[in-house]
């Protein structure tokens, strides 16, 4: 039925918790449907807050196969439940688009703790202990990693030393990694062939953090690529991984995800989707972006953006869509290597010397521009990893450079992470028509950190979403999700509930204070950045993101309504059902 469906029918209700909600006339029912056409579904007796244009609320809606057929007021809606419709009373109960969450890295999470459970880590004891754990079960010499663990979720705040590291597991190396960067106990040091002679030659950014005495404390800052690290974990198989990556997805149906953009994907690792796609098993509709090598020769990465360009599955299909690139712009806040516009400062917490330090940007700008230009001409969304604002205005700068030669608006040039930003880089992003992912959850697990190393002045622009929807910008919710299953226990937290409680709050956890107040989003604005907000960052609004006739059947249904239950119940709400393209995926 597609688009042909008219978009009418909806229940007027009256504002609630600061949402203001427009009047509408009621129209019939019958009238929003296809001639003919008769629903298999229908959901009556509800609260159904549609995120339309108006943001209305209506009580039933009707599904047919996997599209919404009508949506309305009781009476109008049940008059198509013909004998046969399943027909389901939501008691009063609160219904919301299937939410979407814009960044995740669904396979490595997935797969992170086949090997062992890995426990919660929020100290240098808790590091410490797990570091003894693992060298009492592993023989000598083998290597322990310790991985995302950020200094910033550690109430010591600091990475822990070389000599810990030391004490814990003097017989094994210990690699504590936080992603390009990491903190190495001796022996890790003297396997990879850093001594106080290493020296980093191979054109890349990277450092290595030296004492007075110029011996290597064991910080290696966006040095990953020198350790020597061999895993002594257990190898999974084809089908170890497709069931893991299923597990995963049912976990994130039972928090109310339907759709997720995996940012950062290798191109060997699609077929785990589509797999799951041919046995019908993927319950979450995937946006996949590629990741490019932006230091791999022009023409190689000019060959596989034209292969992604050619792939079948860059052609449109809701459930899995071939559609981005993705590259690596600068280091991350979690381990102080985010390029600033300003110099971090000397930082205890980030083991920062250098008064004039600002960061590492892995790309020069005529490598940026020409990476994002070869890709927005083939058709696919550019995205970096860009966390402090000196690396947001370099982006910026390329996209601004490749709209003189080509019109950017309609190919939505993304952002991903754009934590740190300033009033310029925003009016940039609405002309040009940038859009951005961000994620809520690290302001709330990290915020308490940054106020001790920058100050509350500093971080005026720290995740500004009511600014960037006052001016327009596209800015879609994602956690970052690379570890672990389980709503809270993974590494960030895929609760897209915690997300929007920290959007209306903005009260990282350990300090009892809000972060810049001006900055905090109303309970419509935070429910449409996990919904119709991300659709559009994907190109997806006319498909999904509201409850509209004609468009995908993803809702949910909550246990208590979002709309009027006290601000910290957000954060806790809870999923009864999840359901895709009219199919109940949870529970």
């Amino acid at each position: 039925m597609g688009n042909r469906v008219t978009r009418r029918g909806f229940l007027a209700a009256t504002g609630a918790a600061g949402v203001a909600l427009s009047a509408a006339p009621a129209v019939s029912a019958l009238e929003a449907a296809e001639p003919g056409e008769r629903p298999d579904l229908v959901v009556h007796h509800g609260k159904i807050v549609t995120v339309d244009p108006d943001f209305r609320i209506a009580e039933a809606m009707a599904v047919a196969g996997e599209r919404i057929l009508a949506v309305g007021a009781n009476d109008e809606i049940l008059k198509l439940a013909q004998p046969g419709v399943q027909q389901i009373d939501l008691q009063g109960k609160t219904v919301l688009p299937g939410l979407i969450d814009s960044h995740m890295h669904p396979i490595d999470a997935a797969m992170y703790e086949f090997d062992h459970p890995v426990p919660d880590m929020e100290s240098i004891t808790d590091v410490l202990d797990y570091v003894r754990s693992r060298a009492a079960v592993l023989p000598a010499g083998e290597w322990i990693a310790v991985e995302q663990v950020f200094i910033t979720r550690l109430r010591e705040r600091r990475f822990p030393t070389r000599q810990e590291l030391d004490q814990a597991a003097p017989k094994h190396p210990v690699c504590f990694s936080t992603g390009p960067d990491a903190s190495l106990n001796s022996l890790a040091l003297s396997l990879s062939g850093i001594d106080r002679n290493f020296k980093v030659t191979d054109g890349q950014q990277g450092f290595i953090e030296r004492d007075p005495a110029g011996e290597p404390t064991g910080i290696v800052r966006n040095g990953s690529r020198f350790i020597k690290i061999k895993s002594s974990r257990k190898t999974p198989g084809a089908q170890d991984r497709l069931d893991r990556v299923k597990s995963l997805l049912a976990a994130y149906n039972e928090v109310g995800i339907t759709s997720v953009g995996d940012r950062s994907i290798s191109f060997d690792a699609i077929p785990i989707y589509r797999d799951l796609l041919d046995r019908g098993q993927l319950t979450c509709r995937i946006f996949l972006s590629v990741e490019c090598d932006a230091h791999a020769s022009l023409q190689a990465i000019e060959a596989k953006i034209q292969t992604l360009a050619s792939h079948p599955l860059h052609q449109y299909n809701n459930r899995l869509w071939l559609r981005g690139t993705k590259v690596y712009l600068d280091g991350g806040m979690l381990t102080g290597t985010a390029y600033m516009r300003k110099p971090w400062g000397v930082s205890k917490i980030y083991s920062i010397t250098d008064p004039e330090y600002r960061g590492l940007l892995f790309i020069e700008p005529q490598r940026l521009y020409e990476v994002f230009r070869l890709s927005l001409a083939n058709g696919l969304q550019t995205s970096a990893h860009s966390v402090g604002d000196g690396a947001v205005h370099a982006m910026l700068d390329a996209y601004e450079r490749i709209d003189r030669e080509m019109p950017v608006r309609s190919l939505r040039p993304c952002i991903s992470h754009s934590n740190f930003m300033s009033m310029e880089a925003i009016e940039k992003m609405q002309a040009l028509g940038v859009v951005a992912d961000l994620q809520p959850v690290w302001l709330y697990m990290d915020g308490a950190t940054l106020l001790a190393n920058f100050g509350a002045e500093r971080l005026q622009w720290f995740q500004p979403y009511r600014t960037l929807f006052e001016h327009g910008v596209v800015v879609g919710g994602g956690s970052d999700h690379m570890q672990k299953i389980g709503r809270r226990r993974s590494i960030n937290s895929y609760d897209p509930f915690l997300g929007m409680w920290t959007t209306l709050t903005r009260r990282p956890r350990w300090t009892g204070e809000t972060l810049h107040a001006e900055q905090c989003l109303t309970r419509r604005q935070a429910i449409e950045l996990y919904t119709i907000n991300n659709a559009r960052l994907t190109f997806e609004e006319k498909e999904k993101g509201s409850l509209e006739p004609g468009k995908l059947a993803d809702f949910i249904v909550l246990d208590k309504d979002i709309l009027t239950c006290p601000v910290d119940d957000v954060k806790d709400l809870k999923v009864e059902r999840t359901y895709l393209g009219g199919k109940c995926v949870f529970p």
